[in-house]
């Protein structure tokens, strides 16, 4: 089915600016509520979102087999139960209906009161995570990690070369943007040579990722191979990995992070689908030792998304710290959900898989604080001449993300949460 969705010649009736990070060409899918009505889903246009249950109640999705109850959800996955190819046809025809093309909704103004404005609207968690995965793919990341806490000359273990390394996180802890981080505690060692303490975490780290969300998977048993993961792949969303760095380096040997990692992970409310991301397909880096036969692929696997970190407070406004890119990564996700299913894991509609830490190869690429102060000996200034090694109390941490060709501008919103005091 082809992806008429993604013509750059369409123009929508809508009024949606230039530099609009949600132009016809996009339309990701989210949950909204407003203060007449629960949640349900929408889908953003410019500075609006269309309210799909209207849409559906009106019969425009009649003959796709949607139904207004797959719309009128807290979560979006019952839409995504429907598989990839109906979400592609649901995607084309919200296109032809916002489309200066056809008319048939733009006639009827009995009708638009399916169209919200964003400001009336109040964003909630889009979907319902039955598992999470966080992979650690970045190439950049895995070194400088390597380097500041192992042999420089041997940065990366011998195994990351040859499996997309992950660990299985917690799925409950997941939360939307806007939705405050409380400082976490548990055990840190701030002196090598002592025992560890009980104390609230001092080093405080967001991770620059972007997730991607999955419809149904196979049965358990069976495995989904690169040539077929992005069928399995709804969309993509903006990711903050948040992160204990003193409480990860005590505990994290030999089973990996636990506490450090498992007390939020902020995610983008929009989900913008895999299919309106096509156009931005790009080569994955080189990848030497050849990699074994499950994990090879062909094609442009990867993604040029641009991304970058700000840090806000009280006191300043918003400061980019970082600006990096998706293209960065060692791995890409057909890789990943090929490596996560090949011993027969099941995965379901709705997990949630992380990136991992996304650095590029120069300081101001660095997805993380841990890198772009380097282990606290390179602080960050601020607008207001303090300096950051990590994150404060009540600091937030923006996270933004897009692509960008022939005039058109795909993007991801943003992913803000405010680090609150440990309670």
């Amino acid at each position: 089915m082809q992806i008429t969705a993604n013509n750059p010649a369409l123009r929508s009736w809508i009024n949606v600016e230039a530099s609009s990070e949600f132009p016809i060409q996009n339309l990701p899918f989210g949950i909204f509520e407003t203060a007449q009505s629960g949640k349900r889903v929408g889908v953003r246009i410019g500075e609006h979102v269309l309210d799909l249950s209207l849409m559906a109640s009106f019969g425009y999705f009649d003959d796709l087999h949607f139904t207004v109850a797959d719309f009128n959800q807290d979560f979006l996955n019952p839409m995504m139960r429907h598989g990839k190819l109906a979400i592609r046809a649901l995607r084309n025809r919200i296109s032809e209906l916002l489309s200066t093309d056809h008319t048939s909704f733009q006639n009827n103004p009995t009708q638009h009161h399916a169209l919200i404005s964003v400001q009336e609207v109040k964003m909630a968690m889009p979907v319902q995570i039955g598992d999470y995965t966080d992979f650690y793919s970045s190439k950049e990341h895995a070194t400088n990690v390597g380097v500041m806490f192992r042999d420089p000359a041997n940065a990366l273990l011998p195994n990351w070369l040859w499996i997309p390394v992950g660990y299985h996180g917690r799925a409950s802890s997941v939360i939307p943007s806007e939705q405050a981080v409380v400082r976490p505690k548990g055990q840190i060692k701030p002196d090598d040579n002592a025992d560890p303490i009980f104390a609230a975490s001092r080093q405080i780290d967001f991770e620059l990722e972007m997730g991607f969300i999955t419809f149904e998977g196979k049965a358990l048993g069976h495995s989904i191979s690169t040539s077929e993961a992005e069928d399995f792949i709804f969309g993509l969303c903006l990711f903050n990995d948040w992160s204990a760095r003193d409480i990860q380096k005590w505990e994290y040997v030999p089973l990996g992070p636990f506490l450090a990692k498992n007390f939020a992970s902020s995610m983008s409310c929009w989900i913008v689908t895999l299919d309106a991301l096509q156009p931005f397909a790009c080569p994955t880096p080189a990848q030497d030792p050849s990699v074994l036969s499950y994990l090879q692929f062909a094609g442009n696997k990867s993604y040029d998304i641009h991304l970058e970190v700000a840090i806000e407070a009280p006191t300043f406004p918003a400061h980019i710290v970082s600006k990096s890119n998706f293209k960065y990564m060692y791995w890409n996700m057909s890789q990943q959900l090929a490596h996560h299913t090949v011993n027969g894991c099941n995965v379901r509609c709705g997990d949630l898989m992380g990136s991992g830490t996304i650095s590029g190869p120069t300081p101001d690429s660095y997805g993380s604080m841990l890198e772009i102060a380097w282990k606290g000996t390179k602080p960050v200034q601020m607008p207001d001449g303090t300096e950051r090694r990590f994150i404060q109390d009540h600091d937030t941490v923006i996270m933004r993300g897009y692509c960008e060709q022939n005039g058109i501008k795909i993007g991801f919103g943003e992913v803000k949460s405010q680090l609150l005091p440990a309670n």
